[in-house]
């Protein structure tokens, strides 16, 4: 009877720890993102860029395009795309691995944000999440921001409004 006690409560106690990991996971990857970025994310792989026809890797830091035939990885864009402002073009959030691959459907798919400069970002948000991304206007200790940003979900968690999976949107 201990023993099957014992097993029981084992197993909760693993249980509950694989959702802890989860959201640390998530908060590192809200600070590798650019201040460009746009918000309503907490993970994200990579960046489809419309207007330029290209892609941002956030974990590698780098913009990835088309060069002739092949995919260039570099810490900038070409000078031919002196005049795109990252600022205020559009981004389309992209969680899978190499999408790049799947340019010529991106491209036809996404089309449609050509030339759209309606999307809010990370710059100019106030969301306290966000403070931990380097270069924040509001910026602050890692740590600090950790600590508010994980006082703010577990108020938003006892109140039993916080129900999303925190993956964001397109």
């Amino acid at each position: 009877m201990k023993r099957l006690f014992l097993m029981a409560v084992m197993v909760m106690v693993s249980l509950f720890s694989i959702p802890a990991k989860a959201q640390l996971n998530v908060n590192i990857n809200i600070g590798s993102q650019p201040l460009w970025g746009p918000t309503g994310y907490d993970h994200v792989d990579y960046y489809y860029l419309p207007d330029v026809e290209s892609y941002y890797s956030v974990p590698q830091k780098q913009f990835v395009y088309l060069n002739g035939n092949e995919w260039v990885f570099a810490n900038s864009l070409p000078s031919r795309y002196g005049n795109y402002n990252l600022y205020n073009g559009y981004k389309v959030v992209i969680n899978s691995p190499k999408p790049y691959l799947n340019f010529k459907n991106d491209k036809v798919k996404y089309a449609k944000y050509k030339g759209n400069k309606g999307q809010f970002v990370i710059r100019d948000s106030r969301d306290r999440k966000y403070y931990v991304v380097k270069g924040h206007p509001h910026g602050m200790p890692p740590g600090q921001a950790k600590k508010i940003y994980g006082k703010q979900n577990n108020e938003k968690q006892n109140k039993g409004k916080d129900h999303g999976n925190g993956k964001g949107k397109h």
